[in-house]
């Protein structure tokens, strides 16, 4: 009886996946034979359980790859609620599915084996134990550090964000480093835009972005993963989706400009009758259609105002979050502007004027070459 109950449930399972498989447009995965160089190329690969949940829009397929020669690692960046999460669930899954003995959602799929299988995403804590949400993903991110080999698929999405950005950054920077060393392919999801000079760093880390299009202060999510770095996360405008106040939302974006400019917000907001009054009435007309309850229009589409989140490399201030080398035009660029906005005009001498053009235009021209 136990042994006809093993064979009646190994049934049972291999028709449950041949049925799925049928009913859901399945194919059956090539696997790489042991010993040839890893690889896994999904073409249109979809999510198994979103493709079939999600009603609202139909799902949008894509390619990913990874090889242990050229293309180790992905860095993954753009929006939120882009999609950046659902890409590399759906490789995970589909390597999952393919080593159960599953045809897999997608058009082909060549997968070498692997001996297993790292994530690090969500955020969870266990304060009975004294465990926050970062001690909780530093532990998970140990493990996967101390055990993922060359064989290894590790999918790690928003690393080190339960801490300061300084610390998120190194924290990940090195990360990246030690899984480039270790040889795992890896599909890496992070905001922290930083990272993406890794590309220029090291030879097998690629930037991929989820993509999206603007127009005017309407975004589209297109849901597609296409190869280079974005430059933008619209946090905020995800903050009015979910019904953050407008003043409130209005100030973010005060703040987010002074820190673009390089500058540190000081002090107490902006009477409401000055740039707060304005701002708040830009964030109520840009919610006409989200600020009532989702996305405005088809794919996702929400208005937002398409504001750069992160400050120009060259900025030199204390308060400037980044880890990278400054940009020397920019730099000199934001120096002059300073230095013009606090001369006295009207005390200059012709010859003082003189002098000072001479060293607006020596600076600009030295940084330019």
């Amino acid at each position: 009886m136990q042994r006809t109950a093993r064979a009646i449930a190994g049934l049972d399972a291999l028709a449950s996946l041949a049925q799925a498989a049928r009913e859901n447009g399945y194919v059956r995965p090539t696997l790489r034979p042991p010993g040839a160089p890893r690889r896994i190329a999904i073409v249109q690969g979809r999510h198994p359980v979103i493709e079939r949940i999600a009603l609202d829009e139909p799902f949008v397929p894509n390619d990913v790859l990874l090889d242990a020669a050229e293309q180790q690692i992905l860095l993954i960046t753009g929006p939120n609620m882009a999609g950046k999460s659902t890409v590399m669930r759906q490789v995970a899954l589909i390597q999952l599915m393919a080593q159960a003995g599953s045809f897999v959602p997608a058009r082909s799929a060549e997968l070498s084996p692997a001996d297993r299988l790292f994530t690090r995403v969500g955020a969870a804590d266990n304060l009975a134990r004294g465990q926050s949400t970062f001690l909780l993903e530093m532990i998970e991110a140990a493990n996967i550090l101390h055990h993922a080999t060359a064989a290894s698929l590790v999918i790690l999405d928003e690393i080190g964000r339960g801490t300061s950005t300084f610390d998120g950054i190194s924290i990940a920077w090195a990360m990246v480093e030690h899984l480039h060393q270790a040889g795992a392919l890896t599909l890496f999801a992070t905001h922290y835009h930083e990272l993406t000079r890794l590309a220029q760093e090291l030879e097998r880390v690629r930037n991929f972005n989820v993509s999206i299009v603007e127009d005017g202060d309407r975004l589209a999510f297109t849901r597609k993963l296409v190869p280079g770095e974005a430059d933008k996360s619209y946090g905020i405008q995800v903050a009015r989706l979910a019904g953050l106040p407008a003043p409130v939302v209005a100030r973010a974006h005060q703040v987010m400009d002074l820190l673009v400019a390089g500058n540190l917000p000081g002090g107490a907001a902006e009477p409401a009758g000055a740039g707060a009054a304005e701002g708040a009435e830009a964030a109520e007309g840009a919610g006409d259609g989200a600020d009532k309850g989702g996305p405005a229009g088809k794919g996702g589409a929400a208005r937002a105002s398409g504001r750069k989140s992160r400050s120009r490399s060259g900025a030199d201030h204390p308060g400037q979050l980044s880890m990278l080398a400054p940009d020397p035009a920019a730099q000199a660029e934001r120096l002059v502007a300073e230095e013009l906005r606090a001369l006295d005009v009207n005390g200059l001498t012709p010859l003082e004027a003189l002098n000072l053009l001479g060293r607006i235009k020596t600076r600009l021209t030295s940084d330019e070459t």
